[in-house]
């Protein structure tokens, strides 16, 4: 029998009176576990109307009251961490040590939110002129909203969320349909924690649900990841509608390997970074950059280090990569593979076909290693989200650096390197949000912002870090002039003396 996942709005679980629902499988079997509410326009505004009476107070809440609910937040979450995990195995799929690592970097951004007086100091100037003092200060924008992608169903709301509710926002979140048992845990969580009713809702659904919220008029602003089509979708209308956006798009993240490399630790590096969670990450390294005479070896070493991985349930302790999220995105993925010799490429590996004895209705796919690969092919192009992994050859590394600026995405990329004068050239050279040096997934740490360039990114602001305490609120500044209290009025003793 399966469950039904409902909305959650002002504080409690609503069920959904739209009539329409979709449903949620199980990756690793194929079978329908899960039906899951989607919601119409009215329970939409519902949601909205919930999270802006909470506003109303929570907006007026002091940083002392904010944060103790984000501290009691913090530690459920650490000791629900596996149960969460679970879930996201469950309906996304990915091994539960990927399941446990996206609740780890989500607990990050929870911390930076609990640190968020520091966040919120302004500034002062005084004795700008006689007797005048000027004030920076940053206040709340008041109910934002967050619509997030299938692969991390609970570490992209958290790098959201915590940060708008600790800045003083009041919060409606639109989670995938594919996978959204997360989100409601989230928000039991935070009503454990003591978070008023409506300061944190979730709504289920379709383009109906993203729609409502990108035109809805008591919405301040609203945070987006997925691809780039939905990205630049999301930033145009929301803008137009006059909303501060946040757009996230997708990535074709490069990895650039000179000749000095360790060859050991790049292989390594790309399997990790090219295969992990099944490639379902938009900082998945899906494009290996080889430069000179490095290519053959690489190819080898990444070959015989891809063939080793063990491909199973997400439960299984012993899998080291799950299915993919649905039937119809492995068919997709598979297709770029059939594609790839015919437009030029050389495949080394094909997981086309691939099935697991016992799951073989699961979504199943293999790793796939194409070399030689054109940058005319699909499978270099576009952005595939599955465990492919195109090598591309060049001669230089000026021909890299080009190759790299050329691609309209500018999320992350590496360099592989023993050489610190090539690595600082590189770093400052290259056209991406993010770079790794030696580090094939450069994800910052929550401290620092996340963001790419170029068609990766829609809007001014990265995510999380510094730039998400300033995307959440907007500044004021406030210029005050006070008389002299020996100027006071005839009649009023401050016990200041009098000038004559």
């Amino acid at each position: 029998m399966t469950k039904t996942v409902h909305h959650w709005i002002g504080g409690k679980t609503v069920e959904g009176a739209s009539g329409r629902s979709g449903p949620v499988t199980d990756p690793a079997t194929g079978a329908v576990t899960t039906q899951v509410d989607f919601a119409s326009v009215e329970e939409v505004d519902a949601a909205v109307a919930a999270a802006k009476e909470a506003w109303a107070t929570w907006g007026q809440s002091s940083l002392a009251q904010r944060t103790t609910v984000l501290f009691k937040f913090r530690a459920l979450l650490d000791a629900h961490r596996d149960e969460i995990a679970a879930l996201i195995t469950a309906e996304h799929g990915k091994v539960h040590s990927d399941a446990l690592g996206e609740v780890a970097r989500g607990l990050e951004i929870v911390d930076l939110a609990c640190g968020i007086t520091v966040q919120l100091k302004g500034e002062l100037s005084t004795s700008v002129s006689s007797r005048v003092d000027v004030a920076s200060i940053r206040q709340p924008l008041g109910v934002v909203a967050g619509i997030t992608p299938f692969n991390f169903p609970a570490m992209v709301p958290m790098w959201m969320f915590p940060l708008a509710i600790a800045c003083g926002n009041t919060f409606v979140l639109k989670p995938s349909e594919k996978d959204p048992s997360p989100s409601l845990k989230i928000a039991e969580l935070l009503a454990e924690a003591g978070l008023p009713d409506g300061v944190f809702n979730v709504v289920h659904g379709d383009k109906v649900a993203v729609d409502r919220l990108l035109e809805h008029p008591d919405v301040a602003a609203v945070s987006f990841v997925g691809s780039t089509p939905i990205a630049r979708y999301i930033h145009t209308t929301a803008s137009a509608n006059g909303k501060r956006v946040q757009a996230l798009g997708g990535a074709k993240n490069h990895m650039l390997v000179l000749p000095d490399a360790d060859l050991d630790a790049a292989a390594d590096a790309a399997v990790s970074a090219a295969y992990g969670s099944a490639g379902e990450r938009c900082m998945a390294i899906s494009a290996v950059v080889a430069v000179g005479a490095t290519g053959d070896e690489l190819v080898a070493k990444i070959r015989e280090r891809a063939e080793k991985i063990k491909i199973g349930p997400g439960n299984d302790p012993t899998s080291e990569m799950g299915p993919l999220i649905t039937a119809a995105h492995r068919d997709k993925v598979a297709s770029y593979v059939h594609g790839a010799a015919d437009q030029g490429a050389e495949v080394v590996l094909d997981g086309t076909g691939y099935t697991v004895e016992g799951h073989e209705d699961g979504h199943w796919i293999g790793l796939s290693l194409l070399d030689r690969v054109p940058v005319t092919a699909d499978a270099y192009k576009d952005e595939i989200f599955g465990p492919v992994l195109c090598v591309l050859r060049v001669d230089t590394y000026e021909e890299g650096l080009a190759l790299i600026n050329n691609s309209p995405f500018g999320n992350g990329t590496a360099i592989f390197t023993r050489d610190g004068g090539a690595a600082r050239r590189f770093q400052l050279e290259v056209e991406a949000g993010m770079v790794g040096v030696n580090v094939p997934i450069p994800v910052p740490v929550g401290y620092h912002s996340f963001g790419g360039w170029k068609d990766s990114l829609f809007g001014d602001h990265h995510i999380y870090g510094n730039d998400g305490t300033h995307f959440y609120t907007r500044g004021k500044v406030v210029t005050t002039r006070w008389p002299d209290p020996s100027e006071a009025p005839a009649g009023v003793d401050l016990g200041f003396p009098r000038n004559h």
